[in-house]
């Protein structure tokens, strides 16, 4: 693979938005990121482009079978001015565990780095500054072959493709209201649900699409076996607070190892907090409620950082949360991850990779 990366500018930029244009996922840099694979090739002709739409044909795999898989990650405009990736090179090591799972060639995590970096330095000027606002970095893989049949592409091609973004939920760091799924389920042991690809989200919008029509904001999936144990939530991670313990589900192939799951872990274990990786069941929670000493609930993920939920539906059984407000552990560990994000608090993890 050529260690080049070809340059080629737009003649007509955009017109940069407001802060309080932004939402999520709804605007689109000048440029993107892009390469190409080949069996016996490998990944060839690194390149920064005008951002746009390119051609593909009807029989391409990736529209009839899937093959692909896609990251999310953010840079953020630091109080001193600086810009600042958010632990690239775990996501990036991440989309190779992904691309293992849906047999796509890895990528060289560092020459993609390479070219992340120099395509955040063409867009610096997207990165927005104000309160909750950042620049979601989207890279993904799809299948380039035309062949109507089931088989691993020989050709591939990856993008990165940057927005600028405000909260990812419109209410911003509010408790959210979550429906517990007990009937469809996303993911099983052995399947795809700790890889980043489209059909792990195409599973869950039928769900979703019900809960948002009860006045839900998230779905919480059950295991897809006994739909006992809690997995996680549509798009985060969760944590419990019970009796002082934070519990997380373990990563035993059905769920995503979320960068904000691993990085609240370590901030809560240095903190001196008890945090365990383990099976925790819905009637757990419930009971735990019952008894009163369920504290917190709140999610996990690069989109909303961290989110606190406030209310339980499952079955018809409601629970409050922490009398419906946002926990302390919660606000405090939004506080520290945002604080490093945004420069506010000092980068003791290594976390921060600062774009020139």
């Amino acid at each position: 693979m050529s260690s080049e990366i070809s340059i080629n500018l737009t003649n007509s930029p955009k017109p940069k938005p407001k802060d309080d244009q932004l939402g999520f996922g709804k605007i689109f840099t000048d440029h993107m990121f892009v390469m190409d694979y080949a069996e016996g090739k490998g990944w060839y002709n690194a390149r920064i482009e005008p951002y746009g739409p390119f051609l593909m044909d009807p029989a391409n795999i990736v529209l009839h079978y899937g093959q692909a898989i896609f990251e999310g990650m953010k840079a953020y405009r630091t109080v001193d001015g600086k810009i600042t990736v958010f632990r690239p090179r775990s996501y990036l090591s991440r989309m190779n565990r992904s691309a293992e799972r849906l047999c796509i060639p890895p990528i060289d995590v560092e020459f993609v780095l390479k070219g992340l970096k120099k395509l955040l330095s063409i867009e610096k000027d997207w990165v927005p500054s104000g309160e909750m606002t950042s620049l979601y970095i989207r890279p993904f893989i799809i299948a380039t072959d035309s062949f109507l049949g089931v088989k691993p592409s020989a050709t591939y091609r990856l993008f990165i493709i940057l927005s600028p973004v405000g909260a990812y939920y419109p209410e911003g760091f509010k408790p959210v209201k979550i429906w517990v799924e007990s009937e469809y389920v996303r993911a099983v042991k052995g399947g795809l649900g700790f890889a980043k690809t489209p059909a792990n989200y195409a599973a869950s919008l039928l769900a979703a699409e019900e809960a948002k029509k009860k006045g839900y904001t998230q779905v919480l999936w059950l295991d897809g076996v006994e739909k006992k144990y809690i997995e996680e939530v549509g798009t985060m991670n969760i944590f419990f607070k019970i009796n002082d313990e934070l519990i997380t589900p373990p990563l035993e192939g059905s769920i995503l190892g979320g960068m904000t799951r691993d990085s609240v872990i370590q901030v809560a274990s240095q903190w001196g907090l008890k945090v365990s990786e383990r099976n925790i069941s819905i009637e757990e929670v419930y009971a735990a409620h019952a008894q009163g000493t369920l504290q917190e609930v709140f999610g996990t993920g690069t989109a909303a950082v961290i989110s606190p939920v406030s209310l339980l539906d499952w079955n018809g059984k409601v629970i409050t949360i922490n009398n419906g407000e946002t926990g302390e552990t919660s606000l405090r560990l939004y506080d520290e991850i945002t604080g490093i994000q945004y420069g506010k608090l000092a980068d003791k993890f290594g976390w921060m990779e600062e774009i020139e």
